[in-house]
């Protein structure tokens, strides 16, 4: 669809960034209320609406629901984040127990993994889904910080502020990469552990301060 939407004035990154923002804050709105979905479920449903907003007078005219459904399984089988691979062998070599913690659903989440070569058991990996709960409530985040807090106080790390600096606010140690975001916005989300600008430089400050 890339032609398409620049022959309307409309940057395809922009509007992929935008939908899943827009994604994100209507999946958080609906937990907070009480009626949780996935977010996959709410993702799809929103293609539409972005277009609308993006300047498109009929959505459903311009695009189908099976270019929605491509762009879909093309999300599906993003790579990881550049060194998230490295990230994560420095932190195991260094004695770490690494989790995940996802708002996506498993199966989605877990390919992420397994294509970028990393294994990770079926057990340290969970969604917000399981409980019907999602972050950044503080409910979301406090059952793994009570299972964890058995071995001392754990780490969370994440390239979304408002994630890690919701995780800290629980009571974990927060470790934030600049990858995805650029800027911190440490004014409005407050002080981090660990601030680094990529994944690997991020597994080394924390290995450091532990």
């Amino acid at each position: 669809m890339g032609d398409k939407l620049r022959a309307e004035g409309i940057k395809p990154r922009l509007l992929g960034y935008t939908w899943i923002d827009a994604t994100e804050r209507e999946y958080t709105y609906m937990s907070l209320s009480g009626n949780y979905k996935p977010f996959s479920v709410v993702f799809q449903a929103m293609f539409f609406r972005m277009l609308w907003q993006a300047g498109i007078s009929e959505p459903r005219q311009f695009a189908t629901d099976e270019d929605v459904q491509f762009l879909i399984d093309a999300h599906d089988k993003e790579p990881m984040r550049p060194g998230a691979a490295e990230c994560i062998s420095k932190l195991r070599d260094a004695g770490f127990t690494v989790w995940a913690f996802t708002a996506g659903d498993l199966k989605r989440v877990g390919g992420y993994f397994k294509s970028a070569g990393v294994d990770l058991p079926s057990e340290n990996l969970l969604s917000c889904d399981t409980r019907g709960v999602g972050k950044p409530s503080p409910e979301a985040y406090r059952p793994l910080l009570e299972q964890l807090q058995k071995h001392g106080q754990p780490w969370f790390a994440a390239a979304h502020m408002w994630d890690v600096s919701a995780a800290r606010r629980t009571g974990f140690k927060g470790a934030y990469c600049t990858v995805f975001e650029k800027e911190p916005l440490l004014e409005l989300f407050g002080d981090m552990e660990v601030v680094a600008d990529t994944l690997p430089e991020m597994a080394d400050k924390i290995i450091s301060m532990s």
